[in-house]
């Protein structure tokens, strides 16, 4: 038996089947309104964008998700945990700052901002989770204690993960900075005949484990976390890590992080993930790319594993479009073909699915619902 997963298109005639009638639509026919109870402290789990990325769920969105958190008389936050990498959320601080900037102000959205791993990442509680790479995950102070929690994804492409949505929502995105090092495991390597010396991974670089002599980037790998982040700003892809040996762990580990975030509130979480923007890069980088195929709809259910597959079955079934990052690496990808594997060959998104059912995190089967 396949999980149920609903959509809604972006189809809009009237004031009665506008988007954000739609959407609190969405919420109740999710179910989402069953687990919450008076005054329990919901987590609502989103992504406030990088300066300069504009890829982030609309709060004008997210405000209706919390409206309905408080028609259940429960008591919604909003939260995320600080980077990895340097850049505009790095700690609590700048983060908050990032987040009121793209419009996740109280005015908006009704709800307070709890950066869930603390002021500098020191917010933190072990879970166990007894799997392969993991017996123990460390996991967002303010997400463990949180009595249920909402999932808002931003439906995209990624440079490691082939795409994030729901699970890679969970994985990072609930992990302090323990728990993101431990997950990224990967040490990227320089290829001195692609390197031209221009000086981005070095900015980039949060533990400055990345040094220019002679022109050329050298990585200290006794210091490099494996954020992966000089791989991202890589004009000329000079730095790579060994995708035959370390991509597939590297999405396993990413997995069972998003399995340990939830262990603890089995039956108690939602996820609405938005399928609009499909840019080819996660929202942590500062920019957004043009969209690589035209705006889906937004998707809901109480599977993250089956959801996340629904909407990359959505996306590989849409034709892409031109002057779009997948046009300029995979010109002749057809409908139906793995897009994000298309961009990015060497990335195994489809082992979030497998290994996220093998583990217990969800179905890939799944029913589509349209309301």
């Amino acid at each position: 038996m396949g999980s149920k997963v609903y959509f809604m298109n972006l189809r809009s005639r009237s004031p009665r089947e506008n988007k954000i009638t739609k959407l609190r639509k969405l919420f109740e026919t999710a179910g989402f309104g069953d687990f919450l109870g008076k005054n329990d402290l919901t987590a609502i789990k989103l992504h406030f964008g990088e300066a300069g990325s504009e890829g982030y769920v609309n709060p004008v969105f997210v405000r209706q998700i919390v409206d309905k958190v408080k028609e259940k008389g429960a008591k919604p936050f909003l939260t995320d945990t600080n980077t990895l990498y340097s850049g505009s959320r790095k700690n609590t601080v700048d983060h908050m700052e990032t987040a009121i900037l793209h419009g996740f102000d109280y005015a908006v959205v009704g709800a307070p901002i709890i950066i869930a791993d603390g002021l500098l990442q020191e917010n933190a509680v072990e879970v166990e989770i007894d799997k392969k790479h993991f017996k123990t995950a460390t996991i967002a102070g303010a997400i463990a204690q949180a009595n249920n929690m909402i999932v808002l994804s931003h439906f995209k492409g990624h440079e490691m993960a082939g795409f994030g949505g729901a699970i890679k929502n969970l994985a990072m995105g609930c992990a302090p900075s323990k728990g993101k090092k431990a997950q990224h495991s990967t040490r990227p390597v320089v290829s001195e005949d692609k390197c031209i010396g221009c000086g981005n991974c070095v900015k980039v670089c949060p533990e400055e484990a990345i040094t220019l002599k002679d022109k050329k980037s050298i990585i200290d790998k006794n210091e490099c976390i494996g954020c992966g982040e000089c791989m991202t700003v890589c004009p000329t892809k000079a730095i790579e890590i060994n995708w035959d040996t370390e991509i597939k762990e590297f999405t396993e580990k990413m997995t069972e992080y998003a399995y340990a975030a939830v262990v603890d509130k089995e039956d108690k979480v939602g996820y609405i993930n938005f399928v609009i923007n499909v840019t080819p890069d996660c929202d942590c980088v500062p920019w957004s790319d043009a969209s690589i195929v035209p705006d889906i709809g937004i998707l809901a259910s109480c599977d993250p594993v089956a959801l996340d597959k629904a909407c990359l079955d959505l996306v590989n079934k849409a034709a892409g479009n031109t002057n779009t990052f997948l046009n300029e690496h995979a010109h002749d990808c057809k409908c139906g073909e793995d897009k994000f594997k298309a961009m990015r060959k060497n990335t195994h998104g489809d082992i979030q699915i497998s290994y996220g059912e093998e583990i217990g995190l969800g179905n890939s089967e799944y029913e589509l619902i349209e309301i």
